[in-house]
């Protein structure tokens, strides 16, 4: 049965991801992104002009500031959808550091103001991202959805803790059915310039050093985009219910949690000497101090959303990381040429 579905951030990473699925399997996307400029806007003008083409009418982008409650309102006035994907944040660890407002009206004002559509429209389910960085200083490995996230180590984490407060409050009162996600560490072709594959990849190719943090002593449970847009689907497509039991995160309202990752805890190290292979070139790596709000290690106990939904990765970094490599260097190639001809 053809959807329709309002997709925030459709012009982000994992937002382009998951409109282009459904938009392929005959859903219609309304999708609406802010277009900030927290990094090049050219790149995400170019995942629209990927949505699209080809698509005809079944795409509809609209520039809205999904943080902006009147501008939310106005610019979906007239418009019915069936459910929500709630993935734009402002994202960024390290940046919540240098600019903590911005966190508070994108990540907090934000999925309150979804949450307010959501209600207001009767959404079938709601949708939206979390984060592995809710974890904090958890030493516990792997990360369960039942391990307590009471002590976040950055801003961006203790918004994202605090969004998933706040959908449980509704999936209580308003008995709005949700489903909260906490990413491992994605990255994939269209991925974003401020992470480190794509940093690491881009100094590699140019022959510049890399900083490479934690002195290389760092863990993380790198996931592939196309299994994170497998489970996100998954997830959309069967809303928790309203039976009063307990769901995964242990809420007995429909809000339900999952961890999503690849399930493999990788060395910071192996990550970049795939890069290396990938670019040909070996890496100049400079040893750094963990940055502030930084955690040492992730891993994602992914065993909630297996039982429930079958959801397995399917793409290991050694697979996954040279495909981005190569999408990597066709990409700006393409830049290049474009640039040239103009």
């Amino acid at each position: 049965m053809t959807q329709k579905i309002l997709v925030t951030g459709a012009a982000g990473f994992i937002g382009f991801h998951v409109a282009a699925h459904l938009l392929a399997r005959g859903d219609q996307v309304i999708g609406i992104d802010s277009l900030n400029d927290y990094y090049a806007t050219s790149l995400k003008q170019d995942r629209l002009r990927v949505l699209q083409s080809g698509h005809g009418d079944r795409f509809d982008f609209r520039r809205i500031d999904f943080s902006d409650w009147h501008a939310l309102e106005s610019g979906l006035a007239g418009t019915s959808f069936d459910a929500i994907v709630h993935l734009g944040a402002q994202a960024g660890v390290r940046y919540s550091i240098l600019n903590p407002r911005a966190y508070a009206q994108s990540n907090l004002v934000g999925h309150l103001n979804l949450l307010e559509i959501a209600r207001a429209r009767g959404s079938r389910h709601l949708v939206y991202a979390s984060s592995s960085s809710v974890y904090g200083g958890n030493d516990s490995l792997p990360f369960r959805v039942e391990d307590r996230v009471d002590h976040p180590l950055s801003l961006y984490a203790a918004t994202k803790k605090a969004d998933e407060l706040m959908s449980e409050t509704y999936a209580h009162l308003y008995r709005l059915p949700q489903t909260g996600l906490r990413f491992f560490t994605v990255y994939g072709p269209w991925g974003r310039p401020d992470m480190a594959m794509w940093i690491f990849t881009s100094a590699i190719l140019q022959g510049r050093p890399i900083d490479v943090y934690g002195e290389g002593d760092m863990r993380r449970d790198f996931t592939y985009v196309d299994d994170i847009v497998s489970g996100v689907v998954a997830c959309l497509d069967n809303p928790p219910a309203d039976d009063g039991c307990e769901k995964a995160g242990g809420s007995r309202a429909p809000h339900r949690l999952y961890n999503i990752g690849n399930n493999r805890s990788e060395e910071l190290t192996r990550m970049i000497d795939l890069i290396e292979r990938s670019c040909g070139r070996p890496a100049m790596r400079r040893l750094m101090p963990i940055q502030p709000g930084d955690v040492r290690d992730t891993f994602a106990d992914i065993s909630a959303i297996e039982r429930d939904l079958g959801f397995r990765p399917t793409t290991p970094i050694d697979v996954g990381i040279p495909r981005f490599v190569q999408w990597f260097r066709d990409y700006q190639g393409n830049a290049s040429a474009g640039r040239a001809a103009a």
